[in-house]
């Protein structure tokens, strides 16, 4: 790979890892789920709150320094015990920039790719170089890895790329609660693929099958309410006959334009004009997307479900 690859892959990590994909201002919001465990809506991408026998796991830390010291004291709400560790579903900003607020020296879990798509977007020059205290600490590399952390046990897990290359779903088998973190990006019509960090549409297949094959009901995405099983199975379902219905319009050789037509993809217009999706690109330690700030059907960051699999099922593997 040459180094002018090298460079511009490092930039559109650095641009992402800063990308806020939910409005940063919308309040925040506790919900319980289980005596011990709880999701945090609101600041960027949900955060989840195990309380565990003499400490709390973290899962996700929110957009900005501001929005993880609104975390943490959110969590002193829920218990006096201390956060020991944060598990990361990936490295988009809007799930780690936050944890520019939390105490150095705290365990974060991430998956291993996770950690180098951060290290790769502090090499490149971005504006996240305060996270280099707060990079990962322990990373996982297998498809499944039991943890047990403050009496509390966790199946990490990794299928496939799919949002990014380092996604990570966290399994609580004795509550039966999923987080999926941007792989379910259940706000959203369809699957939130980062060309640029390597996502994959058949690895989101494999990796909601994956959390669809969990003994759960609840699963907490990235971003959007708590759903049911039959939620998610509903997604997938959609996202499957989508990708197969592009996967025979290339045979007939239709063009990128003529199928995300077909599809019924957004026109980039219609993409880039107010709505009330995702929000804009979030600076580091700073606000995220403005109120609203939303993409339309997508975040500013992610080509349509349409071209992302047009170009698997087209380009030679890089």
């Amino acid at each position: 790979m040459n180094k002018t690859l090298i460079l511009f892959i490092g930039m559109a990590a650095a641009a992402s890892f800063g990308l806020a994909q939910g409005p940063a201002n919308q309040p925040f919001q506790t919900h319980q789920l289980t005596a011990n465990v709880y999701w945090v809506e609101g600041g960027g991408g949900n955060s989840g709150v195990i309380v565990g026998d003499k400490g709390v796991i973290v899962i996700d830390a929110k957009t900005s320094a501001a929005g993880g010291k609104e975390l943490i004291q959110d969590v002193a709400k829920i218990t006096p015990k201390p956060i020991v560790a944060v598990i990361e579903t990936h490295s988009d900003g809007d799930h780690v920039n936050g944890l520019a607020s939390f105490p150095t020296g705290l365990r974060i879990i991430a998956h291993e790719n996770d950690k180098k798509e951060q290290e790769l977007a502090l090499a490149s020059g971005g504006n996240n170089a305060f996270l280099a205290d707060h990079l990962p600490t322990e990373v996982v590399t297998k498809a499944k890895e039991d943890v047990t952390i403050e009496g509390v046990k966790l199946q990490l897990m990794h299928w496939a790329p799919a949002h990014t290359s380092g996604d990570l779903v966290i399994y609580l088998p004795k509550e039966k609660i999923v987080f999926g973190g941007d792989i379910l990006a259940l706000n959203q019509p369809t699957a939130l693929i980062h060309l640029e960090k390597h996502g994959s549409s058949a690895g989101w297949i494999t990796s909601m099958k994956g959390m669809i094959a969990l003994d759960s009901n609840v699963y907490v995405p990235g971003h959007g309410d708590v759903a049911t099983k039959a939620v998610v199975e509903a997604k997938l379902e959609k996202a499957v006959n989508e990708r197969a219905q592009i996967a025979e319009l290339i045979k007939q050789g239709k063009t990128l334009q003529q199928i995300e037509v077909a599809v019924g993809d957004p026109p980039p217009a219609a993409a880039a004009g107010p709505g009330g999706g995702m929000g804009g690109p979030g600076g580091p330690g700073g606000p995220g997307g403005g109120p609203g700030g939303g993409q339309g059907a997508r975040g500013p960051m992610f080509a349509p479900f349409s071209e992302v699999v047009y170009k698997e099922l087209t380009q030679p593997a890089q």
